[in-house]
């Protein structure tokens, strides 16, 4: 544990002193992050030895996720989402079941040995979409903001709407449904993941915002206890939700989204903080990704799973977009710009390793594919983030003179 720790910190500190540098480049940290460690990790150097099936594992993965929903809800800019949701609005709403639909027809053609409810469970899986890993386009404000702000609510909720998807897949397929329908199975899911999860977000997020304002009239809001009030906030969202039975993930994006909205005068100093230490975590689980799963699967990577990682990043994101957002007012290429940065990470890993733990016949393929995918993903967004948003930022402020 202490090798374990003493490196994790070690790489930390390098990574940075580096890292503002490396935001300039095509490079993202989820990748550097990989990279380092599948070379720290078993098949490299060994210098780390995790492993992802232990509970410790998907705490830490969990918590962060649930710490990026959090602060990248309380950072969303509210008015100009008014102006604009109904970009989120579809692709929420009509585009991620089409997704979720269109990768459970490739999982059908390319998987036939799986069965309907483990395909159902790959496509649920990798439907969420990270805006982490596509930083560079949803915090450049040269790129219009309806098409920021419709990116960074997509990420944050799409992946809060999978979870009671998910574990209603998950039910029928291990059989813990009992008796009752699927209709019952994924109503009552439903109810409870986001009526809990809403109720318990906006309930902390509501008392938070009172107490900083306090603190802050008495002027006691100071440095260094700045950074630990979204943090806690998170955190007791997250953890609260999943002991009452919500889904945590909702809990913590709907109590950010209050809490930048009934908080905006303080919002910055605290929320800076809470991004530097969600930086810390995401550093961790994506060395944890690297060392412990890209290259520790028993299943080989096979054609198929290649296939579906490509279709998973293009045409069933891409299409569901393009088609969703007609009559909008937004030109084709904004439609195939919204639709190519949908980058797959953080969430789709959790899902990943929920499903480690269920056992299922074909869980090995599943979990293989998405490792490919969400790894292809880092590469392939993070050389394009940049570069693409540079080119569609200049497009659309020379269209006027077009």
């Amino acid at each position: 544990m202490y090798e374990n720790l003493g490196v994790l910190a070690l790489f930390a500190f390098a990574y940075s002193v580096v890292a503002s540098r490396l935001d300039r480049t095509p490079v993202n940290g989820a990748f550097v992050y990989l990279v380092f460690g599948v070379l720290a990790g078993p098949v490299g150097l060994g210098l780390v030895d995790l492993s992802i099936g232990s509970e410790g594992i998907r705490t830490v993965a969990e918590f962060t996720l649930a710490l990026v929903l959090f602060s990248d809800a309380s950072n969303a800019n509210l008015a100009v989402l008014r102006r604009s949701f109904r970009i989120p609005q579809r692709l929420l709403l009509i585009g991620l079941p089409l997704t979720i639909g269109l990768g459970f027809g490739a999982g059908l053609l390319l998987f036939p040995d799986l069965g309907l409810l483990e395909v159902a469970i790959l496509a649920t899986m990798l439907a969420p979409t990270d805006a982490a890993l596509g930083k560079a386009v949803v915090t450049n404000e040269a790129v219009p903001a309806n098409v920021r702000e419709g990116l960074n609510v997509e990420s944050g909720l799409n992946d809060g709407i999978c979870v009671p998807i998910l574990f209603t897949f998950l039910a029928l397929a291990s059989g813990s449904g009992g008796e009752r329908s699927t209709s019952e199975i994924a109503m009552g899911l439903l109810v409870e993941e986001i009526g809990i999860g809403v109720a318990i977000g906006v309930g902390l997020a509501w008392l938070g915002s009172r107490g900083l304002r306090a603190s802050a009239r008495r002027g006691w809001l100071e440095d260094p206890w700045t950074a630990l009030p979204v943090v806690a906030l998170a955190f007791a969202s997250f953890a609260l939700t999943q002991f009452a039975g919500g889904s945590g993930f909702i809990a913590c994006f709907t109590g950010g989204l209050t809490f930048g909205a009934i908080t905006p005068e303080h919002k910055k100093a605290v929320l800076e903080g809470a991004e530097g230490t969600g930086e810390a975590f995401s550093l961790v689980t994506w060395v944890v990704f690297g060392a412990a799963v890209a290259f520790q699967q028993d299943q080989p990577l096979t054609w198929p799973i290649l296939a579906y990682a490509v279709l998973s990043l293009t045409l069933v994101r891409m299409l569901p977009v393009f088609l969703v957002t007609m009559g909008l007012g937004l030109r084709s290429d904004a439609k195939l710009f919204l639709g190519w940065f949908g980058p797959r990470g953080l969430a789709s890993i959790v899902f990943a390793v929920i499903v480690m733990g269920e056992n299922l016949p074909g869980g090995a393929i599943l979990t293989r594919t998405v490792v490919a995918t969400v790894g292809l993903s880092i590469i392939v967004h993070g050389l394009t983030a940049n570069p693409l948003a540079a080119a569609f930022a200049a497009r659309e402020k020379a269209q006027p003179e077009a």
